[in-house]
């Protein structure tokens, strides 16, 4: 996979956590009011030294704290300001408002509801408002958990909703517990272990969009995430798993959107997308991304865990990832990148068939991990 801000997660922690003064937990303030502002849409949201997860929390900060937004890296993290200290937070848990204007307060419950109202809770931890039914609609609002909202329609798994203070639009109805019920909304079924288990691999690029190319012998990224895929998929139907792959050839291309739309289709349990590493520095190992908290980190620690395990390559870890197939998708995802084709060792181990049958082994241990057995 070609690589820009991806090496990003490679940087190891930096000095600025002895810098900063931070409060342990901090409450919601105003920012500055020259200063581009966002919101806390989490319960809690971490503060890093550095844009990685390997990098150490300076702060943890409440719903509803107001930051000034600093900058923006390419893969998704946000420096931030708060208090005349600054770090990284993970961006898909600010909200965005104009400079000048204060932290919203917590959601208010909606009041009582008559008969003929129905209600819900939202039960993720930033759940994404948008203006239609459906993943190709513009974001409007995000969420967050215990949010009380009135369900107008129901439109195949969308429900339209009105927040107390009077927002209106379009959500998964998977993170919504309808009614007054204390039962909890889970995004996958993770018990019971693989068998019967709607798991979707998703084999990175295809047809024109060969991936990453190898430095020493041109190894095509398309035909090494194609074989490791299909691999994944054989021994995943052996434990009894229903397996659907975005694409079986590598002439294939399907587009982002289709391989988020077969996720959601087929109601996933888990989306896993498979892709060899590239970068300008001499990094060598696995990886494994994950975007919302809530919804996809068990998978990937439970995934990178057994990657770590020993396939021939050291594991970089986790790390937060900005990727379509991610972002836009509802259901648990990952993305997992199996070394780095940039490094001559790391494509000559990778081409082997010895080598993509254990990291083939490693995520599905991985995915019975998650599901339980």
């Amino acid at each position: 996979m070609k690589l820009t801000a991806k090496t990003a997660s490679l940087l190891g922690a930096g000095l600025l956590t002895a810098l900063l003064a931070w409060p342990a937990l901090m409450e919601p303030t105003q920012a500055t009011a020259n200063s581009s502002q966002a919101k806390v849409v989490a319960t809690s949201l971490n503060v890093r030294s550095e844009p990685s997860l390997q990098s150490s929390v300076v702060a943890t900060l409440k719903y509803g704290t107001t930051v000034a937004v600093v900058s923006e890296d390419s893969h998704g993290w946000v420096k931030i300001k708060y208090q005349q200290a600054s770090g990284w937070v993970a961006g898909y848990y600010l909200q965005k408002g104009k400079a000048g204007t204060a932290a919203s307060p917590a959601p208010a419950p909606v009041p009582a509801a008559s008969a003929s109202k129905k209600t819900g809770t939202v039960a993720a931890d930033a759940l994404r408002m948008r203006k239609g039914p459906g993943l190709e609609h513009d974001i409007l609002h995000v969420l967050a958990m215990g949010t009380q909202v009135e369900i107008l329609k129901k439109q195949a798994d969308w429900l339209q909703t009105r927040t107390a203070d009077g927002k209106t639009g379009w959500v998964s109805s998977m993170y919504i517990r309808e009614g007054t019920s204390n039962r909890v909304v889970s995004s996958s079924n993770k018990s019971g272990g693989l068998r019967g288990k709607v798991i979707v691999i998703d084999p990175g690029h295809g047809g024109s969009d060969v991936g990453t190319l190898g430095t020493k012998w041109s190894t095509e990224e398309k035909t090494l995430n194609r074989q490791t895929s299909l691999l994944v998929a054989s021994k995943l139907r052996q434990r009894g798993a229903q397996v659907t792959l975005t694409r079986t050839s590598d002439a294939q291309k399907p587009s982002l959107a289709q391989r988020v739309a077969i996720s959601e289709a087929k109601a996933a349990d888990a989306f896993v997308s498979i892709h060899y590493n590239s970068s300008t520095k001499p990094n060598s190992g696995t990886l494994t991304f994950f975007y919302a908290q809530n919804k996809d980190y068990d998978l990937a620690r439970s995934i990178e865990t057994r990657l770590a395990g020993g396939i021939g390559l050291k594991s970089n870890g986790i790390s937060f990832g900005d990727y379509h197939v991610l972002r836009e998708n509802d259901r648990p995802s990952v993305l997992v990148e199996l070394g780095f084709l940039s490094n001559p060792k790391d494509e000559q181990l990778v081409r082997t068939a010895a080598y993509q049958e254990k990291a083939a082994q490693a995520i599905v241990d991985g995915l019975a991990d998650y599901f339980g057995g």
